[in-house]
């Protein structure tokens, strides 16, 4: 009845008998051959059959489980893993998944102006902004990922100053002495602590590099982006990325109430930093801007973090010979998220602001991506409560139109009407998310493109390059001729037609994770990250996608970046 776990078969391709063989038969026996699929795998089986082809297996998974598990952690690894608000189970997942990779995602076509990208002209901008004004909104909140220290903005920083420690020189045009040469043009600039001239020599560009960087003067290279200095005005306030943040939350996200809301997700240590800043500006903003701020600061749950492996694919060990856990990246946050009660929310980066004057654009589009989320759900909250007073095929056929022009979703044959009616309720009745999308100028970010799902539909998704196989041809193609990328601009209503809240871990793509190359302490190793926050974790919600201008997209991914325009007087 049951293959000896010796003899049970590996990955390895085999050669399967299907002749003759009913559906549930052949899912019996793919499923002893690939146990991987298995949770995710959907059968028929007569009741009987399948309640003792399900006992088997789950008898033989336990015993290929408890045998796995035995090889692979100590007592002393089970309790690491506990400690951290995790499972041997999940671990064990984790690293079966560097093992198996993750799928290629399957690109129809890029989302384009002529399908998948909605552009508006004037009009179409007044109506989505005052549709946004008029709408009626179960509470509103702005999400701002705010986690890490800003290491990498300052990385090349970092890189010159380790120079000329060692007593390089460096040349002109680079990263580090550029900075140093427009030093003052930095809204942290201060003549107390750089001096009020500035020259090109090793010494004193060693003395601006250590002073920005270190704890000898602010130690910008161990704290986070939101608490740094980035604009300076000219009546002498100078600003946060954080407190830029608050600024746009009281424009375009303020409640009936008056009151706005924020949840920053930061890293622990780096809260006190925050609290700070905000105690800073909270009580002359909200005099100046006659709002009330309701601010949440939540961190990344360790217990998120994912299991790192060998080039082998075996658990890494620190020096200590324990197991090494990394944050799973800025998908983590799918369950900060979903803790949120409010039914609007906004998501920016933190690094995402630009001087005020560019305010009055900014908001204008935040309030027609708002808008156009609004319409949108009023749209499907119409078509389900016209499900449930009666399912007609009129009514079907205007939903499918509806799903294929505005959201790129096309359905695969129903086998009878009944079916029909519940594929066109699953796909409605979802969370919702509307993307603002800039024309392609080469800046980093993920792309937007229209995919063939696992049964058989189309959908909107936001891919990184990571999950497009670069070996495909036709991947390749729609690639090069993507027209637009991801600002991270999202707007997303969280509830359901009948005001209930979505469980959002229940439309997350477990097979959108990445896996990335690493190192500790000099040693190679793998890193596994969940699918991302508006990849693989929004990738069963309805999407649509509009075209917002460049001047919208301020991102300060390095410190010369405060140097544009948008950063500046």
């Amino acid at each position: 009845d049951f293959f000896p776990v010796s003899d049970m078969p590996d990955h390895e391709p085999v050669l399967l008998d299907l002749q003759g063989k009913n559906q549930g038969e052949i899912a019996a026996v793919f499923q002893y051959n690939y146990p991987i699929f298995t949770d995710d795998f959907r059968f028929r089986m007569e009741p009987g059959k399948f309640e003792r082809f399900r006992s088997e297996y789950q008898y033989r998974r336990e015993i290929i489980y408890t045998n796995n598990i035995t090889n692979m952690f100590t007592k002393e690894d089970i309790a690491q893993i506990e400690q951290r608000g995790s499972s041997v189970q999940t671990a064990e997942q984790q690293i079966e998944r560097f093992k198996q990779g993750f799928p290629w995602m399957k690109i129809v076509a890029p989302a384009t102006p002529e399908r998948g990208i909605q552009v508006l002209d004037e009009a179409a901008v007044e109506a989505a902004a005052k549709y946004y004004d008029g709408a009626t909104i179960n509470g509103k909140c702005k999400f701002v990922p705010a986690s890490g220290a800003a290491s990498r903005m300052f990385k090349d920083l970092f890189s010159g100053l380790d120079a000329l420690k060692a007593g390089k020189e460096l040349a002109d045009d680079a990263p580090a002495a550029k900075f140093v040469d427009q030093i003052q043009s930095f809204a942290f600039y201060t003549p107390e602590l750089f001096g009020e001239q500035t020259c090109r020599c090793p010494e004193y560009r060693k003395d601006v590099l250590s002073k920005t960087l270190t704890d000898e003067g602010l130690g910008y290279g161990a704290k986070p982006k939101g608490v740094l200095k980035f604009h300076k005005y000219t009546d002498g306030e100078i600003r946060t990325a954080f407190a830029e943040h608050l600024v746009e939350a009281q424009n375009y996200m303020r409640n009936e109430d008056g009151t706005a809301n924020l949840v920053v997700t930061i890293s622990p240590e780096h809260q006190h930093l925050f609290e700070e800043a905000y105690a800073e500006v909270k009580e002359a903003y909200e005099a100046k801007y006659g709002v009330k701020y309701n601010i949440t600061f939540t961190f990344q749950d360790k217990a998120t973090d994912t299991i790192a492996v060998d080039v082998e694919n075996k658990p890494f060990r620190t020096e200590t010979d324990s197991l090494l856990f990394r944050p799973a990246g800025h998908g983590a946050l799918i369950y900060n998220l979903n803790k949120i009660e409010e039914e609007v929310v906004s998501i920016k980066n933190i690094d995402n602001v630009a001087n005020e004057r560019l305010l009055p654009e900014t908001a204008t589009w935040k309030k027609v991506l708002l808008g156009k989320a609004l319409e949108l759900r009023d749209k499907i909250y119409g078509y389900l409560n016209a499900l449930d007073a009666e399912a007609t095929p009129a009514l079907c056929d205007e939903i499918e139109a509806f799903l294929d022009n505005t959201l790129c979703v096309t359905l695969p044959a129903a086998a009878d009407f009944e079916a029909r009616v519940a594929a066109l309720r699953a796909k409605l009745n979802r969370p919702i998310r509307v993307a603002g999308m800039v024309k392609n100028q080469g800046e980093p970010g993920g792309g937007p493109f229209i995919i063939a799902e696992k049964d058989g539909s189309t959908s909107l998704q936001v891919l990184e390059s990571v999950q497009i196989n670069m070996s495909d041809d036709h991947a390749r193609e729609c690639l090069a001729s993507a027209t637009h990328f991801n600002p991270v601009d999202i707007v997303c209503c969280l509830h359901d037609y009948k005001g209930q809240s979505f469980d959002l871990l229940q439309y997350v793509d477990e097979d959108a994770g990445f896996i990335s190359s690493k190192s500790y302490q000099g040693r190679e190793l793998k890193a596994l990250e969940l699918p991302g926050l508006w990849n693989g974790a929004m990738s069963n919600w309805n999407t649509l996608f509009v075209e917002v201008p460049l001047a919208t997209f301020n991102p300060v991914k390095v410190v010369l970046d405060l140097l544009r325009p948008a950063h500046q007087n």
